[in-house]
């Protein structure tokens, strides 16, 4: 049985997410000879540590009950000084993205490769923001930085590519990248209601945040844009490189229009072309998906123009990305 330890950064939806997987999944882990222990859980206002592996089973009951805090583990440290602290084979950084910075995951990646610690992360803004910088550090460190979780949600762009497409030369990528601003075009074509109307109800399910700025203006989605130019398509690009123009100015009369002559409006990130902007799709394309799914053209010299379409965000979905970088990391522990 091959053990490992893991430090988990960040217990929000994500992070909380995977913990429940783990802790579902486990039999079946232990079947394939791998027994993953929690030996930390860091939340914004403390964490909970224990030599021994934390029972992730009573972590999530008080997490649904927001009372972490009564955990017999609990300390007020916080995810750095637990970073430095504590020692584990992988660090799970699961936190949210500040476009601006990359914090707080930026400065968690940098603090666990230094310590000697493998990372596997779902938090795009690092990544995007200071590829080159930590993709150095892993190296100098002889550890692996996985990233496949902050692109795509559930659907392997970057795994598919190291793994199954190792022959091909990748020749453009481009695609809807955000559930939340597909679902509000959708809405829009399905009920005719306009853009402040599509976007109440997604925040009512959930689907889009009290402020939806980040994705209706595109910033996610030109995020995801960065890090498969610099993965799939092997460039030096940066945030500042691509221009970015989201949907909010999209109309329901635009909508109608484009749907009138056969198109419908979908937010396109183009890696090859360093954009992210309002297209119209035609309504047969395979790109025509409708809801919070993600869809990607893939085209390559050997295997041709691939679709993938699937969903791009949700716990458990996130979850399953996380799981395939976590699995390939541990061989190397």
């Amino acid at each position: 049985m091959k053990k490992i330890s893991l430090i988990i950064v960040g217990f929000g939806v994500i992070g909380a997410g995977f913990a429940r997987i783990l802790h579902e999944k486990k039999d079946y882990l232990r079947d394939l000879g791998l027994e993953y222990k929690v030996v930390a859980v860091c939340e914004k206002e403390g964490s909970i540590i224990s030599d021994e592996g934390i029972d992730l089973g009573d972590v999530l009951r008080l997490a649904d009950g927001k009372k972490l805090a009564q955990h017999s583990g609990w300390t007020k440290k916080k995810s750095m000084q637990v970073l430095d602290e504590v020692k584990a084979d992988i660090v799970l950084e699961l936190t949210p993205g500040d476009v601006k910075r990359g914090e707080p995951g930026y400065g968690h990646i940098k603090k666990a490769l230094s310590g000697g610690m493998h990372v596997v992360t779902s938090n795009k803004s690092p990544i995007a923001l200071h590829y080159g910088e930590l993709k150095r550090l892993a190296e100098e460190n002889n550890l692996k930085l996985r990233y496949e979780a902050a692109v795509g949600g559930a659907i392997p762009l970057l795994n598919l590519r190291d793994k199954c497409l190792k022959i091909n030369e990748i020749k453009s990528v481009y695609g809807i990248l955000n559930g939340t601003t597909n679902y509000v075009l959708s809405k829009m074509v399905e009920e005719g209601i306009s853009l402040e109307n599509a976007l109440d109800e997604a925040r009512e399910l959930g689907i889009a945040e009290s402020d939806p700025s980040y994705d209706i203006d595109g910033l996610d989605t030109a995020l995801k844009v960065v890090i498969l130019a610099n993965n799939l398509l092997g460039r030096d690009v940066s945030f500042e490189d691509i221009r970015v123009q989201g949907i909010r100015d999209i109309t329901s009369e635009a909508v109608q229009l484009a749907i009138k002559h056969g198109y419908v409006i979908k937010l396109i990130g183009d890696v090859g072309r360093g954009e992210v902007s309002p297209r119209l799709i035609p309504v047969e394309h395979p790109l025509n998906v409708s809801g919070s799914l993600n869809a990607v053209l893939l085209d390559s010299d050997v295997a041709g123009e691939l679709t993938l379409i699937g969903y791009g965000a949700g716990a458990r979905q996130t979850a399953s990305s996380i799981f395939s970088d976590l699995t390939e990391v541990t061989q190397f522990v």
